[in-house]
């Protein structure tokens, strides 16, 4: 909604300050208005930002930083978000029954008052709505829509981004069984949203009363997650964060319903605090997250620290490794992906890889990841005899992998339980590690040991990541375009066989904007803009299966760094 001057703009935050119920942001609103009436080049340049676009409603709901004006996370946002959110439902609910959401937030700044608006505008709408009792993890608001059995779930959260950013996660019930919203729904609900912003003030929502979901939702959870770990055969020393989130309370009922000692916590971190004081960014992926944690845990001797990110849905695995500075090492996404699916695996099959499904495969579950995921959960599969999917990124996609078992993304997401929930979940991914390496430490071995096992049985799987952050978005699109056009003919050094370009909607998937270039030798390298921040992504992974397990990590991690010197140059 452009705007040629700056009087109109001034027009328009005025009719916003008349609506917003905030007092806060509609005085950080006035203060802007008077700089701009008095010539402020700066306060014009921020109401242009505020007032010359909307936060787009996508596949992962709103999210941005909270302020005033239709480009920020505030009550005006959030209660038109609500408003399209009950059109939509309504619109869907043609049998004659009454929609129903479930309602949770975590622990940022404002989640609780957004959490009631959107709760009070979809009562007011005709909606059955209902509030979770206090502020959750994510996962258990994910679960609450499926036990519950609601047509929609909205988690207020901005899980690892900024202090100062909040969101709104659409999830739907039926057939979508809890899963996050996809195309149409997203466009279909922002169709919803902008009519009600177009066409009522805030104050013309009617408001309703929502009901408050007992403890007992809470409880059911609890007791799921922990029944997937069986009486544990011995009791690591473990180190544990909730990097300022929310995620302590319910982890700490899970283990203990679970039967494992409580961990040593990072106390500084382990009461829920929207500031996030201790760390620059509320990520356990970010450098200097874990300090605190690494520090406990060579206070503690620990052999392993479990971290969860702000609403816990993510999880971080951290191993003693002298080799490494402080004396732990994170391990990735990828490495925490493989070492749960192996498990899972063996879970589903009761079956070791040397002794492959006797049917063949396929008949017992699939194992799933994104696209830009490791390739080596494909060979647990496949020595499983199950069967594998390869999704578009996120949870949204990985969740909807037809008979999934197990579901991992190498940014931290993992999904154990796909029978209890739909959405990756860090805490019981936590416990299902944790489950792994106390079996592993009755038999006297290591998360070390076990990642030497995986690379004997399977191979080395390497992987590294190119991130390129732009302020001009347009230089994303001419790469893309470049590449497209002009489509490398090697790598550093090493031949490309084929560039799959899965605009065209390569392999069955959605179309979407990643390039897949295959290599001699079989590594892989994927390109594609990023979803929620101004990059471009570059994924590379490589594989080797021949010689000793040092000769195989070796191989591979050396072609990974040539093909990543290789694509920098590339993208430069």
């Amino acid at each position: 909604m452009p705007q040629s001057t700056d009087a109109d703009r001034i027009a328009l935050a005025e009719a916003w300050m008349a609506q917003d119920p905030d007092p806060e942001t509609r005085d950080e609103l006035a203060a802007i208005v008077e700089g701009a009436r008095s010539g402020d080049a700066a306060a014009a340049a921020d109401l242009a930002d505020r007032f010359d676009s909307r936060l787009a409603f996508g596949t992962a709901g709103l999210r941005g930083e909270i302020a005033a004006g239709p480009n920020r996370m505030n009550r005006v946002l959030v209660s038109q978000g609500a408003a399209g959110l009950a059109a939509y439902l309504l619109e869907r609910a043609t049998d004659g029954t009454t929609p129903s959401v479930v309602v949770g937030y975590d622990g940022r700044r404002n989640s609780q008052a957004f959490a009631r608006d959107v709760a009070e505008v979809m009562a007011g709408a005709g909606v059955r709505a209902i509030l979770l009792p206090r502020l959750l993890p994510t996962p258990v608001l994910a679960f609450a829509v499926r036990h519950l059995g609601t047509s929609a779930g909205v988690m207020i959260t901005a899980s690892h981004n900024p202090p100062n950013d909040n969101g709104m996660k659409v999830y739907l019930g039926g057939e979508d069984a809890g899963s996050q919203i996809v195309a149409p729904a997203d466009a279909e609900i922002a169709a919803h949203i902008s009519r009600v912003a177009e066409g009522t003030t805030v104050p013309e929502l009617p408001r309703g009363a929502f009901e408050t979901a007992p403890e007992s939702v809470v409880d059911a959870y609890v007791a799921e997650t922990a029944a997937i770990a069986g009486p544990p055969p011995a009791q690591p020393r473990v180190v544990y964060t909730a990097m300022h989130g929310v995620g302590w309370e319910t982890m700490r009922r899970v283990l203990e319903t679970a039967g494992f000692d409580v961990p040593t916590l990072v106390s500084a971190q382990i009461e829920p605090d929207g500031r996030f004081p201790t760390v620059t960014f509320p990520n356990p992926e970010e450098p200097g997250a874990m300090d605190l944690s690494f520090e406990a845990a060579r206070e503690a001797g620990a052999d392993l620290v479990i971290a969860n990110d702000p609403d816990a849905d993510r999880l971080a695995i951290a191993i003693p490794d002298p080799s490494a500075e402080g004396g732990y090492r994170r391990l990735t996404g990828n490495e925490v992906g493989l070492l749960l699916g192996w498990l899972v695996a063996q879970q589903v099959t009761g079956a070791d890889a040397a002794a492959p499904a006797a049917d063949g495969g396929g008949t017992r579950g699939t194992l799933a990841c994104s696209i830009v995921s490791s390739p080596g959960l494909e060979v647990v599969a496949r020595a499983h005899g199950l069967d594998f999917a390869a999704t578009l990124t996120g949870f949204k996609w990985i969740s909807r992998a037809p008979g999934l078992v197990f579901g991992f993304e190498e940014a931290l997401g993992y999904l154990v339980n796909p029978a209890t929930l739909r959405d990756k979940d860090g805490i019981s991914a936590g416990v299902a590690f944790l489950s792994l390496a106390a079996a592993a430490a009755a038999d006297g071995r290591t998360v070390a040991d076990l990642l030497d096992e995986f690379v004997e049985r399977f191979g080395a799987f390497a992987s590294s990541q190119v991130s390129i952050r732009v302020t001009d978005l347009s230089r994303i699109a001419g790469v893309m375009a470049r590449l497209r056009a002009q489509p490398p003919a090697e790598v550093g050094g090493v031949r490309v066989e084929r560039i799959d370009d899965l605009a065209r909607g390569v392999d069955g998937l959605p179309p979407s904007d990643v390039l897949r270039i295959r290599l001699d030798g079989g590594a892989r390298v994927m390109v594609r803009p990023s979803g929620t921040e101004p990059k471009l992504k570059v994924y590379i992974d490589a594989a080797s299966a021949e010689g000793t397990v040092a000769e195989r990590r070796a191989a591979a991690s050396d072609m990974v760094a040539r093909l990543e010197a290789g694509m920098r140059e590339l993208v430069a």
